[in-house]
């Protein structure tokens, strides 16, 4: 896969498919980024399930927190990654030796690893690097235009009501 560029296809197929993410790096600090993506995806409709040694048994945004991947007690679609790109080889070793595999790797902005990529993509795992799922759902469904940021997305759709935010969805 070319992990310089994502087709839109590719990351609403992702996002739309996805249900269960857990979050490597999740923080209980409520202005690091991993907060407010955590946020982000809980208030989308996604269970997220947080992974921090030091939060493990504690609860961040209502979801329990374990130290490792494999203290969770439920399968997931995807990983999400908020640590450093040299940390990357070792998660995907960790992901690997779940059961069953998830079915996405994500790395937050500026974590990249190539080697470990194609690791996890030897397995059959989709790997997005380099991107912020918070980001992409809004870039897709239209909401980041509210802000004055340029999607690249043109729709007539209302949003719809929901709770939290309103939403036009990624469909």
């Amino acid at each position: 896969m070319d992990h310089d560029h994502y087709s839109d296809d590719c990351i609403r197929d992702i996002l739309s498919s996805v249900k269960t993410i857990a979050m490597v790096g999740a923080s209980a600090n409520e202005v690091r980024p991993s907060y407010f993506v955590m946020k982000y995806l809980l208030s989308k409709g996604y269970r997220v399930i947080p992974v921090n040694p030091g939060q493990a048994g504690k609860e961040i945004l209502g979801q329990r927190t374990f130290a490792r991947l494999a203290d969770m007690d439920e399968a997931v679609d995807m990983v999400d990654v908020f640590r450093a790109s040299n940390m990357l080889p070792g998660i995907v070793d960790e992901v690997l030796q779940m059961k069953p595999l998830p079915a996405v790797i994500w790395t937050q902005l500026t974590v990249r690893h190539d080697e470990a990529a194609r690791k996890a993509e030897a397995a059959g795992i989709r790997v997005v690097m380099d991107r912020c799922p918070k980001i992409e759902y809004a870039r897709l469904c239209g909401e980041i235009g509210w802000n004055g940021v340029n999607s690249r997305v043109i729709s007539a759709r209302k949003p719809l009501l929901r709770k939290g935010f309103q939403s036009f969805g990624l469909k």
